[in-house]
């Protein structure tokens, strides 16, 4: 287990790490969606509400939100269980990787040790959480588990093993001294005692498929169309029928039957009262004295007024690449794509793109209940004209290409403009991305084009033609897919992901694409002889380009002159040292995104092995973010951007967005605003490194105690610096006030910090 303290009051603060890694810290926030609320408890005029990547706290009287996520003391994502005991202020989260958090006034403590019955090979998900008192019943594919939240550690566990078949706890209620269970074959007993785990010795009460099941004073529980209120054996069914039901859930007042759009509400007699709509799906409701809320599947927490109470973020949380322009503006696209091709993933739920205005998310309401298929892999807005949108769309059907979209501010919504389409034939000239050169002109990077025809196996690039309203279109000579273009220095960036080869395309600033020259790189340039592709690009300040290929990563170094002599260019690999070998980087690892931040530094995301931050040259790890280390929800992180004025990095996943403040903003020749922290240092509650931020690109640095004696001197590169509170002699330290003596590469400016120890 991994124990969190709170530093703040209530369950929803700001968490550190006491004896364990810190995966939280003030330097990371979320970017989740709380659209989708699957469970609600009320506490004292509070609304406690889970959604899929966290839980927040909704005050009625004030209308104040908070939220705990992964981002502030959380362990995970992927939400499919929660209940919280208002008498205890006791919270239990679970996870569908089977894992589950304890929130308490004083801390979070992370549970990985479920109890797994030998042979079962199951979903680890949990299913379902009921708290009473100070024991919890856990339902998952096994059956049920008693959870001590005092102790915080799991007591019996009944595995519903049957005929050499497991089956499901749906979900459990402990009701007296028993624990109810419904199950996919009926609603099933046993009391709390020693033969608790022998499944031969359950009761079925009553034969059938049931689904939802609570208990507060009375017991009642619900097929998919029927409620029951179950009374000393005896089932009697609800007066409603209903259509699909989607939770029960009962109090000392009231029994509350979710029912897709509609809530109705009983007494505990099981005396029909009233039925309240909220106009849209609802995943579960509770009362509030006389009020009733519902925890909606795509508007957070709902009253009876339809007025809607959740954290801001975007629609869902599926992400794929990201933008950043303007104040503070982000654009999201939502696409899928498998392996290190753009091959369409179906996504049921059609999510489109996300809009955040600098001040709240907005969603087009163009995407909402739209019957056509969205694979959305890109969305930028025109410079020239800001409420002009341009969205990719690459699915194998007549709706794919390039789409417009007009922004109007004064009603935050989208209205469609125009789809450009690039062909009949459904397999080919699939738009994929889009990028702006220095004079506005728009190109849109398009797998599998013809020569003279919309069908064939070529990269080609489109051009946006303002004058017509239309794309002109030109093919490369090589091979078949592509990526998001960079444009860079005159020219198109494009990893190409299903050929061994890079394509460099110069436009000549203009969209007469007859004088066109495209530069293509293959596997005798120096790429991975068993690369099948590559993915990512990025440009340093050295002009140098970095490409990531599905077999590792390569530098071209100026970049812009070499790629223009493709016969004598040569990408190189990083190599570093590896117990006093030679290793190469990422070998055969497949790089998802590579950003340059204001120092020079490089953030690469390798698939399946989080983010790497990177020195400039490379050749150190300055710092290397997992799910396991880090608030990052999955280790295969889709896109990086860094906001070059604040420093801050925004991480791009399928199951979410997060974001890191990093040290390094823009850095230039001289120096910023100089920040040290911590500040003061005091041992007892920070052991780790100084940093020091705002310096100059380049930085020498002389460390002095209050007597002049120099203790520490070196050369920063990139803006920032951390110093290990060590002497040249490699020793720590002495307590006392030390000044930071700094000046820029050519001495032309200078900066002053001081830093007081306290060991």
């Amino acid at each position: 287990m991994k124990k969190l303290s709170l530093i703040s009051l209530g369950i929803l603060a700001s968490l550190h790490v006491a004896n364990a890694q810190t995966i939280s810290s003030k330097k990371w926030a979320d970017l989740f969606s709380y659209n989708n609320v699957t469970a609600m408890k009320e506490d004292n005029g509070k609304i406690v509400a889970a959604a899929e990547n966290g839980i927040f706290y909704y005050t009625i009287s004030s209308g104040e939100i908070t939220k705990l996520s992964k981002a502030n003391g959380l362990h995970e994502v992927k939400i499919s269980a929660f209940d919280y005991n208002p008498q205890n202020k006791i919270a239990l989260i679970g996870y569908q990787n089977g894992s589950l958090d304890v929130v308490k006034p004083d801390g979070v403590t992370y549970v990985v040790d479920i109890p797994i019955a030998t042979g079962y090979n199951g979903s680890k998900k949990i299913n379902h959480i009921s708290i009473t008192g100070d024991l919890a019943v856990i339902s998952a594919g096994y059956g049920v588990s008693i959870f001590d939240l005092k102790k915080k550690e799991f007591k019996d566990s009944a595995f519903f093993l049957s005929g050499g078949v497991y089956e499901a706890s749906n979900e459990a209620t402990i009701f007296g001294n028993k624990v109810y269970s419904v199950t996919n074959t009926g609603l099933k007993s046993h009391e709390m005692n020693t033969i608790f785990p022998v499944f031969s010795t359950w009761t079925t009460e009553m034969a059938g498929s049931f689904k939802h099941i609570d208990s507060e004073g009375v017991l009642s529980f619900s097929s998919a169309t029927t409620g029951y209120l179950y009374n000393s054996g005896a089932s009697v069914p609800l007066s409603q029928t209903f259509s699909n039901v989607h939770d029960i859930v009962v109090n000392s007042n009231n029994i509350i039957v979710t029912d897709v759009n509609r809530v109705y509400t009983f007494n505990t007699n099981g005396n029909f009262n009233n039925t309240v709509s909220f106009g849209e799906e609802c995943n579960t409701a509770i009362t509030v004295g006389s009020s009733v809320y519902g925890g909606t599947v795509l508007s957070g927490i709902k009253n009876e007024s339809s007025n809607s109470f959740k954290p801001d973020g975007p629609y869902f949380n599926y992400a794929y690449k990201l933008s950043l322009y303007g104040d503070n503006q982000i654009l999201v696209s939502t696409g899928g794509r498998e392996g290190r091709f753009n091959t369409a993933i179906n996504n049921p739920k059609n999510p489109g793109f996300y809009y955040f205005n600098g001040m709240e998310w907005i969603y087009p309401s163009y995407f909402v209940g739209n019957t056509t298929g969205f694979n959305v892999l890109d969305v930028v807005s025109d410079p020239a004209n800001p409420d002009d949108f341009f969205f990719t769309n690459y699915v194998t059907t007549a709706e794919r290409g390039v789409y417009k979209m007009k922004y109007n501010a004064s009603n935050k919504d989208f209205t469609f403009v125009k789809n450009y389409n690039f062909g009949t034939n459904a397999l080919a000239r699939r738009a994929v991305g889009l990028a702006f050169d220095d004079v506005n002109n728009l190109f849109v990077t398009i797998a599998f084009s013809g020569d003279g025809t919309d069908i064939g196996q070529y990269t080609a690039i489109g051009a946006y033609d303002r004058a017509t309203d239309n794309f002109l279109i030109k093919n490369t000579t090589t091979f078949g897919a592509a990526q998001k273009p960079l444009f860079y220095e005159g020219l198109l960036w494009v990893p190409l992901p299903r050929a061994n080869a890079f394509l460099a395309y110069d436009a000549k600033k203009t969209i007469n694409m007859s004088d066109d020259t495209a530069y293509i790189l293959n596997q005798s340039n120096g790429f991975a002889t068993n690369s099948g592709g590559n993915i990512s690009v990025a440009l340093d300040k050295s002009g140098d380009a970095w490409i990531g290929g599905d077999m590792g990563l390569r530098v071209l170094q100026n970049a812009v002159s070499e790629i223009k002599t493709p016969e004598s260019a040569k990408v190189e690999p990083i190599i570093i040292e590896q117990n006093g070998l030679g290793e190469e980087l990422f070998r055969d690892s497949q790089i998802l995104q590579i950003e340059v931040d204001g120092g020079d530094h490089k953030w690469v995301s390798v698939d399946g092995g989080g983010v790497y931050y990177l020195s400039a040259d490379g050749q150190q790890t300055v710092k290397h973010f997992t799910k396991e280390n880090s608030p990052l929800p999955t280790n295969s992180v889709t896109d990086i951007k860094v906001d070059k004025k604040t420093g801050k990095v925004y991480f791009a996943t399928y199951d979410g967005i997060v974001t890191y403040q990093g040290d390094v903003a823009d850095v230039g020749s001289g120096f910023g605003n100089v920040l040290v922290y911590p500040n003061p240092v005091v041992y007892s509650n920070f052991k780790g490194k100084v940093t020091i931020k705002g310096l100059a690109e380049v930085t020498n640095i002389r460390i002095v105690d209050a007597a002049g004696n120099v203790v520490h001197a070196a050369v920063a590169r990139g803006g920032y610096y951390e110093w290990d509170l060590n002497n040249q002699r490699g020793t720590r330290v002495a307590s006392g006030v030390y000044f930071v003596l700094m000046t820029n590469e050519d001495g032309s400016d200078k900066a002053t910090a001081k830093i007081a120890v306290v060991n």
